[in-house]
């Protein structure tokens, strides 16, 4: 691994070539594989997440989340720094664009009498300059394809073409005890002086084949399976060469990568957090208001808060509108009949006592000032809270009548109860009453007797019943056998007259 490090084998034209490193390219080399293994890695974990995750059931919702690194703005500020800024500056735009320009777009879209609002926010100046095709990063890339190029070569490129020309781009002033600055940026969240030194090999970052085929063949199985060996190149075609792309570098892969986040971005409904810095010096329970101030102003904070207080951040269109709030007055509302849901909602907000100024009826929605929304769902939970107060208490009262017949009736069970006891209990010492208990087992006894002699007279009835039974039986089987001798007399004479010299043996 060694030896693939400092003189790593490099491909010119169709053979392979030992070329030496010296040990600033060896540190580059290393880092870059450093950066490629965790990017490897760390896309390998999201993959193999997903597949555990995945239900495989079809989906069109998902919920996100996307956390960056804030503006940085340090003493020395490299590529690094660039690609942070540049990324905060597109997220606010899009923060921008979303917040005022799409909210009031919106107002227009649905018929609200709204007069637009420019809160000077446009970052399109900054943004061009980095993005541009003549900007920051298309310099940068096209020195990178120039062998001879350097950083010199670069800064009087960027120069050339952007000083004095846009305001966005200045030459930076000379400052004691700094790092030396070659060119500054004009952000939304302040000035920032950069320092380009090593730009051009920060933005090739190589990665060394030689390693990267040995990691391929590494006895570490994850290892191995995140640098798979390459697909061997075609030579068949003309030429016996595969026409190859440019070198793809970090800002261009940068560029890409932050164009799927914005287009992926653009497609959701956003709601943003802001982070903000109490305080420069990390010490805890200290708040620096400028810094505060100037980073909510930066940020665009206290313009969205003037936007939401002049227009209507809350919205909801009429269907639901009517289905979740007609609590608050469902008299308005009648049953059974058919009322356009811009109509209901229109009803059922004029019947309502709230401040009618602070709500706007669109095309297909219902606007709202801050706060309303709020003010409503706090009235539809107090009414909610009502209503279930009142089918507790009907439901208790249901269920304590029920439980109150049951003991009524097991009160008159018990009276009753008590009343034959406290009879019996006078009764049962009188004279009359002992004779009773006397006379009562010898009642029993003569109805047992009487039972069994009417059970013995029924027996020798059944026995003669059973005698005759049997005597008739009799009677008939000999009946039976006469009849039978007497059909077989008359067979052997029929036998005897049709022929003669037969004889019958039956």
């Amino acid at each position: 691994m060694l030896k693939a490090l400092c003189y790593p084998r490099v491909k010119v034209g169709n053979e392979y070539v030992t070329k030496g490193q010296t040990v600033p390219q060896v540190n580059n080399s290393v880092s870059a594989l450093a950066k490629s293994i965790y990017e490897r890695m760390f896309l390998w974990m999201v993959i193999r997440i997903n597949e555990m995750l995945d239900t495989k059931q079809p989906r069109q919702f998902y919920i996100g989340v996307l956390d960056i690194a804030g503006f940085e703005i340090f003493d020395y500020n490299s590529m690094e720094q660039l690609c942070i800024n540049f990324t905060n500056e597109k997220l606010q735009q899009f923060f921008n664009h979303t917040m005022f320009v799409l909210e009031q777009e919106e107002y227009k879209k649905e018929g609200i009498v709204w007069a637009f609002i420019d809160f000077g926010m446009d970052l399109a100046a900054c943004i061009e300059l980095i993005e541009k095709p003549l900007g920051i990063f298309s310099i940068l890339e096209e020195e990178c394809m120039f062998p001879k190029s350097s950083d010199t070569t670069f800064k009087d490129k960027l120069y050339s073409q952007h000083l004095g020309k846009t305001k966005a781009f200045e030459k930076p002033k000379p400052a004691k005890g700094k790092a030396e600055a070659h060119f500054s940026l004009v952000h939304y969240a302040g000035t920032v002086d950069y320092n380009i030194t090593g730009w051009l090999e920060k933005n090739k970052d190589p990665l060394n084949d030689s390693v990267c085929q040995l990691y391929g063949k590494s006895s570490v199985k994850l290892l191995a399976a995140l640098y798979p060996a390459a697909p061997p190149e075609d030579t068949t075609k003309k030429g016996g060469k595969k026409k190859g792309g440019s070198m793809q570098t970090v800002s261009s892969q940068f560029r890409e990568n932050l164009h799927k986040l914005m287009t992926n971005l653009r497609s959701t409904h956003p709601h943003f957090v802001r982070c903000l810095i109490p305080n420069e010096s990390k010490t805890p329970g200290l708040m620096e208001n400028f810094l505060v101030i100037h980073q909510l102003r930066c940020n665009g904070v206290l313009e969205g808060i003037r936007i939401c207080r002049k227009g209507f951040p809350s919205r909801i269109i009429y269907a639901d509108f009517k289905q979740r709030y007609k609590v608050l007055n469902a008299s308005v509302i009648p049953e059974g009949q058919f009322m356009d849901n811009k109509k209901a909602s229109e009803k059922l907000l004029g019947s309502i006592d709230v401040n009618h100024e602070d709500y706007k009826f669109g095309h297909t929605k219902v606007f709202f000032k801050a706060g309303l929304l709020g003010v409503l769902e706090e009235m539809r939970d107090e009414k909610l809270a009502t209503l279930v107060g009142m089918v507790q208490a009907l439901s208790r009262g249901f269920l304590m009548r029920r439980e109150f017949t049951k003991m009524m009736e097991r009160r008159e069970s018990i009276y009753s109860i008590q009343y034959n006891i406290r009879s019996f209990m006078n009764v049962k010492t009188w004279p009359w009453m002992k004779l009773y208990f006397k006379i009562k087992p010898l009642l029993q006894s003569a109805e047992t007797e009487k039972e069994l002699a009417n059970m013995k007279e029924n027996y020798e009835k059944m026995t003669t019943d059973l005698a005759k039974a049997l005597a008739t039986k009799k009677q008939m089987e000999e009946k039976l056998v006469a009849l039978t001798q007497e059909k077989n007399d008359l067979a052997l004479q029929v036998a005897s007259v049709s022929d003669p010299g037969t004889f019958a043996y039956i």
